[in-house]
């Protein structure tokens, strides 16, 4: 192996980094197969980040995880805005600086989703226009758990079980009439938990 002077194009050689030509040479290779490759730290590195901004002293950057699992009580069927109390039991939101933050239901027979948080008649609707869309009845097969449960499982593929939204300052950056909604499509499916998962830059 054999080392000379950087002569990478981007590359002057003077800015003192180390840059080296490397000729790698196999033992049996005959002397057409010899490879050069230009090794400058300010061209290029091998985890593919610039590595200029750590020869210069510079900060990695690096994100930071959060996940846990958090518990809503129970909430008669129909649409419900959450947002308040769901942030409410994620204090690490605030340390974000911006990222995003998944929210994922744990359960078959309700969703997710994101919708008006002022008028109160958004959520009645909503609900309404779903029962019309999926009404009950004994034409499913599945009714092993009562009437209202495969009418719920169908709901809740059409609404979603999981919704990611951009993380702001230490905040959900929704839109000023935009909240999570979790829509109950059971009359009485208990307290509900959501998988919550945040990944983002912290806070300075």
């Amino acid at each position: 192996m054999g080392i000379a002077r950087c002569t990478a194009r981007s590359c002057t050689g003077a800015h003192g980094l180390g840059c080296v030509r490397v000729t790698a040479v196999r033992a049996s290779a005959p002397p057409r197969y010899r490879r050069q490759s230009t090794i400058c730290p300010r061209v290029s590195n091998r985890r593919g980040s610039p590595a200029w901004a750590k020869a210069e002293g510079a900060t990695d950057v690096r994100t930071d995880w959060v996940q846990k699992v958090v518990e809503l009580p129970h909430r008669p069927r129909g649409c419900h805005v959450i947002t308040s109390e769901l942030v409410g039991q994620i204090p690490e939101l605030s340390k974000f600086r911006v990222g995003t933050a998944n929210f994922f239901v744990l359960h078959t027979s309700c969703s997710l989703t994101i919708n008006e948080n002022a008028s109160p008649d958004v959520p009645l609707d909503l609900n309404d226009t779903l029962d019309r869309i999926v009404p009950e009845g004994k034409h499913y097969r599945h009714l092993d758990e009562g009437l209202d449960d495969m009418p719920a499982h169908v709901k809740s593929s059409m609404m979603g079980c999981s919704l990611t939204v951009p993380v702001s300052q230490g905040r959900l950056l929704l839109g000023v009439w935009q909240g999570l909604y979790l829509n109950e499509h059971r009359d009485y499916g208990g307290a509900r938990r959501i998988c919550v998962t945040i990944n983002g830059l912290r806070q300075e």
